[in-house]
Order: structure tokens, then C-alpha cells, then sequence
């Protein structure tokens, strides 16, 4: 599907022509098209082959897709696949791409996206000193607008990673935040393979040999890597965040863990004083101390009542010990700030 077919001359546009016309515009001198499909069958792809003289393995990846993002020179054009990840509501999809670039022609394909390039359109039209650049210009705008694009997704997981920061301390949630976590985690892997692939190639188009269609505009091609690199460092320190976060989060199960084994342990202790001696008095040998006394038996329920209680009360008090003990640790700061201000006075 042809959504844009459009002629440039000078920095200026010309008209927006028919496909049949291609051939005429680029025959002129100053003068470039600029083609943009969307979703095209494997019969318009041709057809544009045949207007611009590409290359058949460009075609092939471009009607294919799912292309690693990378530049490839074939002869005086260039080939270049960028994946445009973007936000479905909480899931991260991605769609690519791909832009056929020679002296006189760009020819962009989209797939699996929605909105268009149509605002680098505009933008392109009202830079007339620039767009006298020609295709490299319009690469550069075309590259421009989708790593502008990542910094809105990149903001999106900083958010939701602060939303599950908030929940960490909740045990009722503790496994749900592992499973978001991973989501978050899984997200940036998709970044990551939008934006490092594209580092790694696009010093082509301004370091070295640079391709014919981008020497005049090699400086914008810097920048737009300089873009890439802050994109880059951000996922490297969200990444910090969301493996710290794991940790925290796990620490925080395993203590919930431990204290329910404590919890455990002591009510295993308080249990196994009375099992043991009901065990002592449950064997049967006839002589026996206490055996045939009348008050034995309320002696032996005495002595476990007893010992129980002595138990359960040096727990209580090991747990006031502990609040004591870190109520201590919240207020010793504070004292210790008021008796250094108290020295200043003095």
C-alpha cells in the first residue's frame, strides 16, 4: 500500500505523483522522490524495484522483516532495517522499518506499527536549506524520529519499575513482583535489540567512507548515535535497578521464610516439653516413680503446664527485647543530634 509518493526539488516540493511518474522526476537534475509504503505486497515491491534499480537481497529482507536493525551498502544506495518498539497498553510490541536510499530516491517501508512518518514529512518540508541535502536528510530525519521515539518507552518501564518498588515490602505481592519484574526485565531485552545492533552500524554513515548519499549530512548521523548511546546508558542503569529490586524482593521472601520457621521452631518446642513427658510416663514398667501416687497424674500435667509457660514467657520477652532494641537504634541518632547541637550552645 503506497501511502506517500511525493517529488522534491531544491529543497522544495514539487507535487505528489503517481507511481508511473517516478521514472520522469528521477531523471531530473536536483530532484529526488521520496515513496512510502506501508505493509506492501510482494507485487509493489517490485514494481519499486524496477523504478530504482535495488538490490534483490534488499527486497527479500525488506518483504520478509523481522530483520535485525542494520546498514548494508549495495553499490551507490543503502539499505537500512531500525525496529520501532512501541507501548500496547503494558505489553511492548515492535514493528520495523526499512529504508531503500539512493542519490535521488528514498523509499521507506513500514511494518507492524502505527503512527506513520508522516511528521518527519512535515518536518523535512519546513527545513528547505536542509532537504537541498537530498535522500541523506531524509535518512537522517527518518532515523531521527525513531530513536526519539525510544525515550518515551524507556521512561514508561522507569515508571512502572517505581510502581513495583512501592509494592516490594508487601508480602501478599511478593511473587506477583517477581513476575513483573521479569516482564520489565524482558522489555529492555527488546530495547536492547532495537538500540545496540544500530550502534554498531551507524557509525558507517558519518566515520570513514561515508555512503554517497550521506556526505553532506554526516554530522545529523553523529548525533542521532549520540541519542542511541544516552538510550543505551539509560537501559544499563534501569537494568541495575531492576536486578537490585530482585534482590530486594527475594530477600524479602526468604525473610518472610525464616520467620515462619522461627515461628515454627517455637511452637515445635513448646509442644515437645509435654511430649516428652507424657512419653516417660507412657511406658510400661511397673516400677516407676510417681507411678502410684494419687497425685502423680495432676503433678505431670502441673510440670508441663509449668515449663510451657516458663518457655512462652522467655520468648515474649525476646521479642521486647528486639522492639526495645530497635527503638534504640531509630532514637540514638536523634539523642546523639541534640546533644551535639547542646555543645554548640554552649
Amino acid at each position: 500500500m503506497i501511502i506517500n509518493c511525493v517529488a522534491y526539488e531544491d529543497g522544495r516540493r514539487l507535487a505528489e505523483i503517481a507511481k508511473e511518474e517516478i521514472g520522469d522526476y528521477l531523471k531530473r537534475p536536483n530532484c529526488f522522490v521520496w515513496v512510502a509504503l506501508k505493509e506492501p505486497t510482494p507485487e509493489e515491491l517490485t514494481e519499486m524495484q524496477e523504478e530504482f534499480g535495488l538490490h534483490q537481497l534488499a527486497i527479500e529482507d525488506a518483504e520478509h522483516g523481522h530483520q535485525r536493525p542494520k546498514v548494508e551498502e549495495y553499490g551507490d544506495s543503502l539499505f537500512v532495517a531500525m525496529h520501532v518498539p512501541y507501548m500496547k497498553g503494558k505489553d511492548l510490541e515492535v514493528g520495523e522499518v526499512d529504508a531503500f536510499v539512493g542519490k535521488n530516491y528514498v523509499l521507506s517501508v513500514r511494518h507492524r506499527f502505527e503512527p506513520g512518518f508522516q511528521a518527519v514529512r512535515d518536518r523535512a518540508e519546513s527545513e528547505p536549506e536542509l532537504l537541498k541535502a537530498g535522500s541523506g536528510f531524509v535518512l537522517y530525519a527518518l532515523m531521527d524520529n525513531v530513536v526519539d521515539r525510544y525515550f518515551p518507552i524507556v521512561d514508561t518501564l522507569e515508571v512502572q519499575l517505581e510502581e513495583i518498588e512501592e509494592q516490594i515490602f508487601n508480602d501478599e505481592s511478593a511473587r506477583d513482583n517477581v513476575r513483573a519484574l521479569y516482564a520489565i526485565k524482558h522489555r529492555m531485552r527488546v530495547m536492547r535489540h532495537a538500540v545496540e545492533p544500530l550502534i554498531e552500524v551507524l557509525h558507517k554513515l558519518y566515520g570513514g567512507r561515508v555512503p554517497p548519499p550521506c556526505v553532506r549530512v554526516q554530522e545529523y548521523f553523529r548525533d542521532v548515535n549520540a541519542l542511541l548511546l544516552r538510550v543505551s546508558q539509560q537501559l544499563d542503569g534501569l537494568h541495575e535497578m531492576v536486578i537490585t529490586a530482585m534482590q530486594v524482593n527475594l530477600s524479602t521472601i526468604n525473610m518472610a521464610s525464616t520467620e515462619v520457621t522461627k515461628r515454627l521452631a517455637a511452637y515445635a518446642a513448646l509442644v515437645a516439653v509435654p511430649t516428652l513427658i507424657a512419653g516417660i510416663y507412657g511406658m510400661n514398667f511397673k516400677f516407676m516413680p510417681e507411678l502410684g501416687l494419687e497425685w502423680g497424674y495432676p503433678m505431670a500435667l502441673g510440670l508441663m503446664g509449668g515449663i510451657d509457660t516458663f518457655l512462652w514467657m522467655l520468648m515474649v520477652l525476646a521479642v521486647i527485647s528486639g522492639f526495645l532494641a530497635m527503638g534504640l537504634r531509630e532514637t540514638a541518632p536523634a539523642a546523639l543530634r541534640r546533644r551535639g547541637q547542646s555543645f554548640e550552645a554552649v
